[in-house]
């Protein structure tokens, strides 16, 4: 009698059958937290509460700061968890800012005002998806453009200010309104330019940094708990101009502008550079 075939198939109870998949817990928990903030901002500006919209973006910007370290700290990153984090970017620092500052500067300019808030939207929609699509290729160091959470700060920022300054009736304000303007269409418009931002990735952890690095992080602690708003606006202006600045060093010094592969630090990036 002949032996049974490998080929045979199984019977019903021996078949293994394909393991269910779930969804990591934490850091979608922490997503969808940074998500709820965004439109607890959105909420809070279409009620007046200027100082309540801005803090609920910073809030949601160290939440998206928290969410990709968490997962990586508990080896749960996912497929799912990108797309979701994308999709939280783009209302937490791409519509909830453009609508915030339109209700508090640029509404009463009527149709001109939609200008700098539609172009806000959109750069922040094609930065997240350039962001996407060239994650392997751009060099660690740097962002390629102003990255989304920084341009969102630079946008409510501006509107904490001059809330916390005392200015309410912005549209009886033409030159607020006009600033504003500006400071929100150069925001936008940023986030799809090829300067690069340092993106601070390399510092911490097993890095060393001089010491001299250590004080400057205690002087602006100092200031951001002296004067919050103002702080925060300063240093996040700052960050939105030093993008021209690295692009302008790099360029007179004769050395790559773009941030396409520039750097062999990492082995998968080797074989990338002419």
């Amino acid at each position: 009698m002949n032996e049974p075939s490998e080929l045979m198939p199984k019977e019903p109870s021996e078949v293994v059958r394909p393991r269910r998949k779930g969804i990591y817990v934490l850091p979608n928990a922490i997503t969808l937290a940074a998500l709820f903030s965004a439109f607890y901002g959105i909420v809070m500006a279409m009620n007046g509460r200027f100082e309540a919209a801005c803090i609920a973006i910073f809030v949601a910007a160290i939440l998206d700061s928290l969410d990709g370290r968490v997962a990586r700290m508990t080896n749960s990153q996912s497929a799912f968890g990108e797309q979701m984090d994308s999709l939280s970017d783009m209302v937490a620092f791409g519509a909830a800012p453009a609508l915030i500052v339109y209700i508090w500067g640029l509404k009463g300019m009527g149709k001109l005002g939609w200008i700098p808030a539609f172009v806000y939207l959109a750069g922040a929609a094609l930065r997240l998806a350039r962001f996407n699509v060239n994650i392997g290729v751009v060099d660690k160091r740097f962002f390629q453009g102003l990255p989304s959470p920084a341009a969102a700060a630079m946008v409510v920022g501006l509107v904490w200010v001059m809330d916390d300054a005392g200015f309410r009736q912005v549209a009886q304000t033409p030159w607020l309104s006009w600033l504003a303007f500006g400071v929100t269409l150069y925001a936008g418009l940023s986030m799809v330019t090829n300067a690069p931002f340092y993106s601070f990735k390399v510092v911490g952890g097993r890095r060393t940094v001089p010491f001299v690095v250590l004080v400057g992080i205690v002087l602006a602690i100092a200031l951001i708990a002296l004067d919050t708003p103002r702080a925060l606006f300063v240093i996040f202006c700052a960050y939105g101009i030093s993008g021209y600045g690295v692009y302008a060093w790099r360029k007179f010094k004769g050395k790559p502008v773009s941030v396409i592969a520039t750097s062999i630090d990492e082995p998968e990036e080797k074989g990338l550079h002419p």
